[in-house]
């Protein structure tokens, strides 16, 4: 071995050496190298054992600074990847679905594009729940609603889908049913109400457009709006082949019937047609009303129903549409009901000549019921603030201020009838929520809404209305204890409802959502479960004109007990409408299950293979449900348009923090300070 010593005695530079003698054993490992992992992990090991301790730590530090950067790199690449894989999916499904109606400014939804009408393309319709849309969270929008220009111009919008599905076809029917006077199927001439409005008119504002930021992402349309869609379609067909421009179609029959001759299902229908994107039905009933539409004829209309259907639905149609042409009739038919007015105590006849400028009280009495003149306001108030003219606003403001001053209420509930030259309430002692009295309430609260919520005469009527139908009107019944609305007839109890009363929920949900108690849904949660039951405890699944709900229990029976006068159905809306605001409220699903199975029921047992839908007589008979030939306007303006928001997760399809619905489902908006 080669030794430094003798280069150190030499005088030349020092150098150090280290002599390392391997044995044959360790040279080479017991038995020879054998490529072994046991054999290199030793071998590394003796490597890393040879650096120093700060080769070492430098080391460590190099692979842990690796480390971290590369996991950093990842999270942020990974994110771009994801960004880009969803815009690319996103990309397909617009491809392949059509996107909902939205709000294109605050007041003025965009125009909607045609629909395809060949039902040819429609699959058949699986009476089975489709999948559940996903539930959006809820909440009050930023943006404000104002009135439109009277100029604004339809605006485009998407094309309603093709793939709407074809319904089971009903059964075929043989009767006709023996005409209704009233709206609501009382036997009395029309009747429902008028309600307040603050003195003060409100100038209507000009639109402002929306920032691009502001537009949100289009909700696609899901299976059961399209299957509203088919519906709607359906009954259209039948009244545009056999009633077109008339009132309302007899469908079995295949005629129509008049009432004031001013084609009623067509105005009810336009907003319901600008909703559901029917752009070509839309353009062809627009198109009848500008040149067919005339109101200087000698007819007599009912001041409540042509103020619901025809003014409500003009106005509507203008605000969703900014199509001056519906103002300009609006304006002209509220004229031509304002002779209506002209009585000793300002409380409205219930008819009016609007050729002739004449009213009159109906044939038999000098009353007329207090939800006629209470359930007028919202229509005549948005009159006055579009056209700057107080008239229509005053008129009807008296009339609330009047009621409310009157004696003759027991808790803030008030009789069905009042005198037009006293102005007295008259057939004292009798209070209920239904026909004649019903829509007085409803209309308390919204006007409050409507008005800005500063008109505290309508809140205090309201909320005493409220603690006086928990007072004096509910009660439970057996065996499954439902909540019900009775009435009371000079201190005697009723187990009788109506269902007219189903607007009840509605009203109460919507008042709890504007601040008002938190038991107010409570009981609109509990009321709406025992509407349910009125369709669901029946053979046909579909609801009687009136029910009276059993106080004790009895073997055998149900909670619901139907008269044989009684057992109708007109297509009403009532229950399906306070579904609608108790989905939109809560986003609880079994509300829109609930409205599922009731549409499915309309589409077994009223449905006419020509086109339309027919009232029955006989809801508890499946195999023979007696048909009436007779499809109420308010079919297509209120149920299923009603049907249709209530399946949409869209909270900006008809936003209730913008508009306000009147009693024919026509939408208003709700007033902006200026």
């Amino acid at each position: 071995m080669y030794s430094g010593g003798a280069a150190a005695a030499a005088g030349s530079p020092r150098r150090d050496f280290i002599s390392v003698t391997l044995g044959p054993e360790e040279a080479v490992g017991v038995g020879g190298y054998n490529n072994s992992k046991a054999w290199r992990r030793r071998s590394c090991w003796r490597k890393w054992k040879q650096l120093s301790r700060l080769q070492r730590s430098v080391i460590l530090f190099l692979f842990a600074f690796l480390a971290v950067c590369g996991v950093i790199s990842y999270a942020s690449m990974g994110e771009t990847w994801k960004s880009i894989t969803n815009k690319s999916l996103d990309d397909q499904r617009t491809e392949q679905e059509i996107p909902r109606l939205k709000l294109a400014n605050p007041a003025v939804l965009p125009a909607p594009q045609k629909a395809d009408a060949n039902q040819g393309d429609y699959p058949e319709l699986s009476l089975q729940k489709p999948p559940k849309p996903p539930h959006v969270r809820r909440g009050p929008s930023n943006l404000q609603i104002k009135a439109p220009r009277r100029d604004t111009r339809l605006k485009t919008r998407h094309d309603t889908m093709r793939a709407v599905v074809e319904l089971d076809e009903a059964d075929k029917v043989e009767k006709t049913e023996k005409s209704i006077i009233s709206w609501r199927g009382a036997v009395i001439e029309p009747d429902q109400s008028t309600e307040p409005s603050s003195s003060k008119i409100m100038e209507p504002e000009k639109p402002s457009s929306v920032e691009a930021e502001d537009q949100k992402e289009p909700v696609p349309i899901n299976e059961r709006q399209l299957a509203v869609i088919e519906a709607f379609r359906h009954a259209w067909k039948g009244y545009k082949d056999f009633a077109w421009g008339h009132d309302e179609l007899k469908p079995l029959s295949k005629s129509y019937s008049e009432w004031f001759g001013l084609g009623l299902t067509l105005i009810d229908a336009l907003d319901t047609m600008w909703i559901l994107g029917l752009k070509e039905e839309f353009e062809e009933a627009r198109k009848w009303v500008a040149n067919d539409l005339v109101f200087d004829k000698n007819v007599d209309v009912n001041l409540f129903e042509s103020t619901i259907r025809i003014l409500g639905g003009l106005l509507s149609t203008y605000h969703l549409s900014g199509d001056s042409l519906f103002l300009e009739k609006a304006k002209d038919i509220g004229n031509r009901l304002m002779p209506a007015f002209k009585t000793p105590s300002k409380i409205p006849y219930s008819d009016v000549n609007i050729g002739r400028g004449t009213a009159h009280p109906p044939r038999w009495t000098s009353d007329s019921t207090v939800a006629e003149v209470t359930s007028i306001q919202l229509e005549f108030r948005e009159l006055s603030r579009l056209t700057g003219d107080e008239k229509f606003q005053k008129a009807v403001d008296e009339v609330m201020k009047h009621v409310h001053i009157l004696s003759g209420k027991n808790d803030g509930l008030v009789p069905m009838f009042i005198n037009t030259n006293s102005g007295q309430f008259t057939h004292l002692g009798v209070y209920t929520l239904g026909a004649r009295a019903d829509s007085y309430y409803e209309y308390l609260l919204k006007q409050w809404i409507q008005g800005g919520k500063k008109e505290n005469e309508l809140l205090e009527d309201y909320m005493k209305a409220i603690e006086g139908v928990k007072k004096h009107l509910l009660q439970r019944s057996e065996p499954k204890k439902l909540t019900f609305v009775g009435e009371l007839a000079h201190g005697h109890f009723s187990a009788k409802m109506d269902h007219l009363v189903c607007f009840l929920p509605g009203t109460l949900a919507l008042g709890a959502h504007n601040g008002l108690a938190a038991d107010h849904m409570k009981l609109a949660e509990t009321l709406i479960e025992t509407c349910y039951q009125m369709y669901a405890q029946v053979e046909t699944g579909l609801s009687p004109e009136i029910v009276h709900f059993n106080l004790h229990a009895q073997k055998g029976h149900k909670d619901v007990e139907i008269k044989p006068a009684d057992r109708h159905n007109l297509l009403r809306p009532e229950t399906v409408e306070s579904l609608f605001y108790m989905y939109r409220f809560t986003g609880d699903k079994k509300y829109q299950d609930w409205g599922w199975e009731i549409l499915q029921n309309f589409n077994r047992y009223t449905r006419v293979p020509t086109g339309g839908y027919t009232s029955i007589n006989n809801v508890q008979n499946p195999s023979n449900p007696e048909p009436r030939d007779k499809m109420e306007s308010f079919f297509l303006g209120e149920t299923l348009k009603y049907m249709f928001l209530l399946f949409s997760d869209d909270i900006d399809l008809i936003n209730l923090d913008k508009y306000i619905f009147n009693t024919e489902a026509h939408p208003l908006p709700i007033w902006v300070p200026a």
